[in-house]
């Protein structure tokens, strides 16, 4: 791993005691407006050539695109450069996550990793820009890593010296103030056979509102409410949750309403290792998004960087006429509609802590350096053998300049199946602008609403 690291981050020892980490100085916070990009990315190309400099990302819809509509593919033109396949994957062995390695060997000829042009999409709106640079000269990791103050909106540390600072990034990187979707998930069988489950999201992320500060915000990132339409026998499950900026002083909130009890309980487990709903046991709650929660039960440490080929600019698979059946495929998806790039990652590993229970003892996230979302994942047993690998296919949506997922996966290597998540049959666009207010999500307004 180490000769293929590009920089080797020095303080990544996560041994740092006391209440409060330092901030990035006036001098270094600079280089945001020079060198790297607003959100802390290298903003030149590689010297290959093969990663081009940030351009301001796709921040521009395409003229084809109407307000309303489904995003559609900005490069429509593009074909693979080239694939890699099982039989050539020692070509291209230094740009592939172990796992995508693992998922050639185990699944090859079938599974391919068809290969375009890099293009650097990510854009978000310019407040953000400036919350990022205001966020490096002030934010600070507390209580060892398990909180964080003076920051607002986006990620923290947009120049970080460390792991936990990384996963920070993800945790509170920008999604917009609010969004409403509906979207379907599933565990196919190992022929391929499925049954969707439907789920509409609606989320409110008080964390990123415009003029919003720490003292406003509760110690809230987010509220989020989810309804199951489908199949008949789940519809009616409706679950709230208030996810918590610091989790171990406070946290996170979580109710479920059962259609068939008519109650609406609190679900204080549904965090870390519990087994994701509607899952069959394929992916944590913790794997959600990639990773949510505290970051309380791993060391985690700071790698570096990488030039690696993860999934990226996933317009096929968001494809307003693709639905689940063209989707799924026995083992994993259909990997004609997957690109993957070739794009500079942090690489984060987190080990379990000792004397800590979860069900992964060493996990590697592959982090974008141009939005900080999580785009793969390695997890591995308690005996040190990878056992689940996870992909996050993004796009940058058009409405409001946002770079988030459309679809996500957990392949389990053991079981020969998988979990995913973001299916579109048909569904409305995302919608960035629904007009919803911090009381509509309420263990109250929820009680209501699954009453009707």
């Amino acid at each position: 791993m180490r000769n293929r690291l590009l920089a080797v981050v020095t303080i990544a020892a996560l041994s740092v005691s006391g209440s409060a980490w330092a901030t990035v100085a006036p001098e270094e916070a600079k280089r945001l407006k020079s060198e790297l990009t607003p959100v802390g990315a290298v903003r030149a190309a590689n010297d290959a050539g093969t990663i081009p400099a940030w351009q301001g990302g796709l921040a521009t819809p395409p003229a084809n695109w109407k307000e309303g509509n489904v995003e559609v593919n900005p490069f429509p033109q593009d074909e693979p450069l080239f694939v890699v396949t099982r039989d050539n994957l020692d070509l291209y062995r230094d740009k592939l996550t172990d796992g995508h390695i693992k998922m050639l060997e185990q699944y090859g000829p079938n599974f391919f990793m068809p290969v375009y042009k890099t293009r650097r999409t990510a854009a978000f709106p310019e407040e953000v820009y400036q919350k990022s640079y205001e966020n490096a000269l002030s934010a600070e990791l507390l209580d060892n890593g398990n909180g964080v103050r003076n920051t607002i909106m986006t990620s923290p540390f947009p120049i970080p010296k460390n792991g936990l600072e990384v996963v920070w990034n993800h945790i509170l990187r920008y999604r917009g103030e609010e969004v409403s979707f509906r979207s379907g998930s599933a565990t196919p069988q190992r022929d391929g056979s499925f049954n969707p489950v439907v789920n509409q999201y609606d989320y409110f992320f008080a964390y990123s509102r415009p003029g919003a500060d720490l003292a406003d915000i509760d110690n809230k990132i987010f509220y989020l409410k989810t309804d199951t339409l489908e199949p008949s026998t789940l519809a009616g499950t409706i679950t709230l949750v208030h996810e918590t900026l610091d989790q171990v002083r406070s946290p996170r909130l979580a109710w479920r309403y059962d259609s068939g009890s008519r109650r609406l309980r609190r679900s204080p487990n549904l965090a870390y290792e519990t087994d994701l709903p509607n899952s069959s046991s394929l992916r944590s709650v913790d794997q959600k998004d990639m990773y949510n929660g505290a970051p309380n039960q791993y060391d985690w440490e700071l790698k570096g960087k990488r030039e690696v080929l993860v999934p990226y600019n996933a317009y096929k698979l968001h494809d307003e006429d693709v639905r689940p059946n063209d989707v799924i495929r026995a083992n994993h998806i259909n990997q004609k509609l997957a690109r993957y790039e070739l794009h500079r990652v942090w690489v984060v590993e987190a080990k379990r802590r000792t004397g800590i229970q979860h069900i992964y003892a060493r996990r590697v996230f592959y982090i974008d350096e141009d939005s900080w979302q999580i785009l793969a994942s390695e997890e591995y047993d308690h005996t040190g053998e990878l056992w689940r690998v996870s992909e996050a296919h993004n796009i940058s949506y058009y409405s409001q300049p946002v770079f988030w997922t459309t679809m996500e996966m957990t392949y389990d290597l053991k079981a020969q199946r998988y979990y995913i998540d973001g299916l579109d049959d048909g569904y409305p666009a995302y919608d960035f602008s629904p007009g919803y207010r911090r009381n509509e999500f309420t263990a109250s307004a929820a009680r209501r609403a699954a009453r009707r």
